[in-house]
């Protein structure tokens, strides 16, 4: 009986003890900034990624895990690292200024399919808010409008009556585009399956196997739409609107983590 406690005992403090030397992700992400700080790149991005490997993410995170790929000249991670950084801070301009640099990198010059003038417009608006954003804005405006209709139902006066009309009718319009905005918002995210060329070079496939002809050539870091996968095979389309396949392998999800 007494060996067994004593055995026990050890094992908790053996336990403690571990667990005093176990890095947390906050000291493991600032360790890579003091390393970035100190342009010791290669060792920030290997504290970052132990962050991430303790499923931690945040757009400071892949921010800076892109920034120190780029000072690497490391295309497609700098890239990958950046959408990333995209998809939780939006509307982050700093952000959207350094992703635009490691853009700069790519050998493949993709256009873009020209869009009407509404679609272009409501893509537009769109993206000025978040989908949560959308979502809130139609709430606030709401209440707004309840809060507006109440004050026409009570008020006497003729020109605060009408006042309160015209204002409680504009929160109304507000609150449905907000809604629909919204909507549309979630629908295109949930079409979206962004990813990016990690394979220095790679021929796209007409057909899903090697043999197949060769539809177009891309290089890493160029930014695609995953359509569908088929075994190990993933078709793909460009901006552009070509369409072809490529091996899963040489390409990186982005709304993986």
């Amino acid at each position: 009986m007494n060996a067994r406690k004593t055995h026990t005992l050890l094992l908790a403090l053996l336990s403690f003890v571990l667990s005093s030397f176990t890095i947390s992700p906050e000291e493991d992400f600032k360790a890579g900034n003091d390393h970035y700080a100190n342009s010791r790149y290669a060792q920030a991005i290997e504290s970052y990624e132990k962050v991430l490997n303790a499923n931690v993410e945040s757009a400071a995170l892949y921010y800076n895990m892109a920034n120190a790929h780029y000072k690497l000249n490391n295309i497609a991670p700098s890239i990958f690292y950046f959408e990333k950084a995209k998809q939780l801070a939006p509307l982050d301009k700093e952000i959207k200024n350094n992703a635009a640099f490691a853009e700069n990198m790519k050998i493949d010059a993709i256009s873009t399919l020209p869009q009407n003038t509404v679609k272009k417009w409501v893509n537009g608006t769109v993206s000025i808010l978040t989908i949560d954003g959308w979502a809130k804005t139609a709430v606030v405006f709401a209440i707004l409008f309840v809060l507006l209709f109440l004050g026409y139902l009570f008020t006497v006066q003729s020109g605060k009556k009408r006042a309160f009309f015209i204002t409680a009718f504009v929160s109304l319009l507000v609150t449905g585009a907000s809604v629909g905005f919204s909507y549309y918002a979630f629908a295109k995210a949930s079409a979206d399956n962004p990813a990016i060329v990690f394979a220095t070079k790679v021929e796209i496939k007409s057909e899903p196997n090697l043999a197949s002809t060769s539809a177009f050539t891309l290089h890493e870091g160029t930014k695609v739409q995953v359509l569908e996968s088929l075994g190990n095979w993933s078709r793909i389309q460009l901006s552009d609107g070509k369409i072809g396949w490529i091996p899963e392998d040489d390409i990186k999800l982005l709304n993986d983590f």
